[in-house]
């Protein structure tokens, strides 16, 4: 049972006039006009208000004496949280030279009558570079390798005079590909290939749903390729000229067949049987590649530099300043008080003064209230007095370097809130958001902090246990961490602690999608340097993302009497997505359990309370894996899936259909 504090006096405004015209017979008797009109009533009323205020002030010194022991325990109310997402720039047009985007661009949400912008401000320098296309290979893939064929990169970007080549085999087969050799890094660009095709070869294939897949190298050892996102294609599934627009992810540098590059490709994929196909190649005769943008992250953020303070230092221990713009941000490396004196001195932001010497340039700044504070001075018991650490020398100037101001849960956006530049840059046509803009969160409230006491308490600020690890992961990183599980791994040496890390995604009562679970760097970096001050001197740590196991299910079922079977297909499938997930899965809701083993009778238990069943025929569960190359292997029908300690259940894509007794 938890405590509850107590209210000291709970008389309300309403008790306290009654309770005064109640003794009104009793003092004053010839008083018999006792109606609100009477102004001894009004002045009542007053009174009662007055001490109304009273006893609420009364009523919160419990909460007062809480705080006060949070501070004492080194608790701080945790700063708000910006959100963060990716913007995508455009160009015009595609440029003959590279275009900068500078850090701190400032973009935003569209100002209305009602409402202010929502400003955002990219993290990084980003450069959209020219595309330069240096080599082009068609391959097909045998049984135990792939073969290349190069192709001349000029005569494909001025075009083949009277002749081209096949990006396939004569008879295209899965895993036949056309590989683009890029000289320069393209990581987050919009790549725009120009494609002349000259035999439409495609008859009765889905524009929409071509049989091949756009992939960009994105480690070299071990391989893998990740998918490009098609903004366009313009070739309707190369059965006409036209351009594709592809949304590249993060490259890396590789060698194939002997040829150095960024390289991208087009995979033709393994069709279901009697889906159309393509009955020949393709035939090429011009392809080039031209750049229309690129993708940077960006922060619910403004930054201000060189904010000078209105006063100068007095020469006084215990000063305080406040910026102009609040909430603050956490800070970064660069981010920093400048005491401009005899010389510019740089300050170093801490948490508590308890171990400064007067000799330390140290400060606190209160993210809430902007508050910055020199360290105080202190009477001790031999009568002298100690400095936590060093005053601004009289007469100095205060300034701070640079900080970023926003957050909060405002700047949780929809994807293409946002949409406008702040100032115009050259050769940029438009912005916008792909991804939705989350994590952010309010600054913590004393009711949340409470909360957090217990935990608090059990680890003080050191990770020891696992549970310790797993507390002080979601904390390090708020709004980005879903789940964390640590598992202690015995060395001969030395002890070692890997964190295995859930991300935080928008609306995870869905299909989630691979890309989605990967583990953010600048996240892992957080998570670690966090975990890396506090834990023992002896333990190694690592942080990791779980190993997911992506099951596909095949459920065949018949449906009640008076059931529309399509309305209860679609219920199964939601039930299945929500119930083999990562995040809001497993038998409590809280995320599939790690390490638990998936078997058939787990489904049916899912699956029971979903009206318009009448029995479940069959259920077949499939193992799903991931293949270097980009292929799936399919592995099933399982009678179990068993998983490691650190792994976790995800849903691929279910198969569902009610079906005859």
């Amino acid at each position: 049972m938890s405590f509850e504090a107590p209210r000291l006096d709970d008389r309300t405004f309403d008790d306290l006039v009654q309770e005064a015209l109640k003794r009104i017979p009793l003092y004053t008797p010839e008083w018999t006009d006792h109606n609100m009109s009477d102004p001894g009533v009004t002045l009542i009323e007053l009174f009662a208000f007055m001490t109304d205020v009273m006893l609420y002030r009364l009523n919160r010194v419990p909460e007062r004496l809480y705080i006060k022991m949070m501070q004492l325990l080194g608790m701080q109310l945790r700063e708000p949280q910006a959100a963060k997402s990716r913007a995508t720039f455009w160009l015009s047009a595609p440029q003959p030279i590279d275009i900068a985007l500078r850090q701190g661009t400032e973009v935003s949400t569209t100002r209305t009558e009602n409402e202010e912008p929502v400003i955002f401000s990219t993290d990084y320098d980003a450069v959209i570079r020219v595309a330069e296309l240096t080599h082009l290979l068609t391959s097909i893939r045998l049984p135990d390798k792939r073969t290349y064929q190069s192709h001349d990169v000029r005569q494909a970007k001025n075009g083949f005079v009277g002749r081209g080549f096949n990006i396939f085999q004569e008879k295209p087969q899965p895993g036949d590909a056309i590989y683009f050799g890029l000289k320069r890094d393209m990581s987050d660009h919009i790549l725009g290939i120009d494609i002349v095709v000259d035999r439409a070869a495609g008859a009765g294939i889905d524009p929409t749903n071509p049989p091949y897949i756009w992939e960009a190298l994105s480690n070299a050892n071990p391989v893998e390729w990740q998918p490009c996102e098609i903004d366009v294609d313009g070739t309707k599934a190369f059965n006409v000229p036209g351009l594709i627009r592809l949304h590249l992810p993060k490259m890396v540098e590789s060698e194939i067949d002997g040829h150095r590059g960024y390289w991208l490709r087009c995979r033709l994929l393994r069709v279901p049987e009697g889906a159309p196909q393509y009955q020949e190649s393709p035939f090429f005769s011009r392809v080039n590649a031209e750049s229309w943008g690129i993708t940077v992250d960006i922060t619910h953020a403004q930054t201000v530099k060189n904010e000078i303070m209105p006063t100068r230092s007095d020469g006084t221990p215990g000063q305080k300043f406040k910026l102009q713009n609040t909430p603050i941000l956490p800070r970064s490396k660069d981010e920093y008080i400048i005491v401009r004196g005899k010389k510019d001195e740089v300050w170093t932001e801490v948490s508590d003064f308890a171990s400064s010497s007067e000799t330390d340039r140290h400060y606190m700044l209160d993210a809430i209230t902007g508050e910055i504070r020199f360290g105080p001075a202190m009477p001790q018991r031999d009568g002298s007095v100690r400095r936590y650490g060093a005053i601004p020398e009289k007469g100095a100037l205060i300034i701070m370097k640079q900080y970023r101001y926003g957050g909060g849960i405002r700047g949780n956006l929809q994807v293409g809130a946002i949409n406008t530049l702040k100032t115009s840059i050259p050769f940029i046509a438009r912005v916008t958001n792909r991804q939705p803009a989350i994590g952010g969160l309010d600054a913590e409230n004393i009711e949340d902090a409470k909360l957090q006491v217990p935990g608090h308490l059990r680890t003080l600020e050191r990770a020891v246990t696992a549970k310790d690890f797993e507390y002080l992961a979601i904390k390090s990183a708020p709004g980005r961490v879903s789940r964390a599980f640590a598992l202690p791994v015995a060395a001969d040496t030395s002890s070692r602690v890997n964190v295995f890390i859930v991300p935080q995604i928008t609306d995870p009562n869905r299909i989630i999608e691979r890309e989605e679970l990967v583990l953010a760097d600048d996240v892992r970096q957080i998570i670690h340097n966090y975990l890396d001050e506090r834990r023992l001197l002896t333990t190694n740590l690592d942080i990791m993302e779980p190993q997911y196991y992506w099951i596909s299910t095949k459920v065949r079922f018949r449906p009640s009497t008076f059931a529309n079977p399509e309305e209860v297909e679609n219920a199964i499938s939601a039930r299945l997505y929500q119930y083999l997930n990562p995040i809001i899965g497993g038998p409590e809701g809280k995320g599939w359990p790690f390490g638990r083993d998936l078997v058939q009778s787990d489904i049916i238990a899912a699956l029971q309370d979903i009206n318009g069943i009448d029995f479940i025929r069959s259920i077949e569960l499939y193992w799903i894996q991931y293949l270097p190359e980009g292929d799936i292997n399919r592995e099933g029908p399982l009678p179990v899936i068993e998983t490691v300690q650190h792994g976790l259940i995800a849903s691929y894509r279910h198969d569902v259909r009610a079906a005859d007794a």
